[in-house]
């Protein structure tokens, strides 16, 4: 599984522009880490109905996290003002986990 965070808006919008979106594969992570990926992959999945819109702030930051897995491709996204815990929780552990 392959998962990739993109980040626009923000203070720092126009540096965030030149940025590569940040990259994790399980096949190179440790089996507890990449096991742990997949269940906050699995949670922020199911807590998103399709209805969330990213709310509107001044400078607040939106986040897009892609997960591919094999065929299938998922597009999970969250802002400052508007993200489930579960969302937060696997944004924050993918954050803690790569480079900027």
């Amino acid at each position: 599984m392959r998962v990739a965070l993109a980040t626009h808006g923000g203070q720092a919008a126009a540096l965030n522009l030149r940025l590569p979106p940040r990259v994790l594969d399980t096949d190179g992570l440790p089996p507890e880490a990449a096991t742990e990926l997949r269940r906050l992959v699995a949670a922020a999945g199911a807590a998103t109905d399709g209805t969330s819109r990213p709310g509107s702030a001044r400078d607040a930051m939106s986040y897009t996290i892609t997960v591919d897995d094999g065929a299938r491709s998922t597009t999970l996204t969250g802002s400052d003002t508007a993200m489930s815990p579960a969302f937060g929780a696997l944004l924050s552990w993918i954050e803690r986990h790569t480079t900027a």
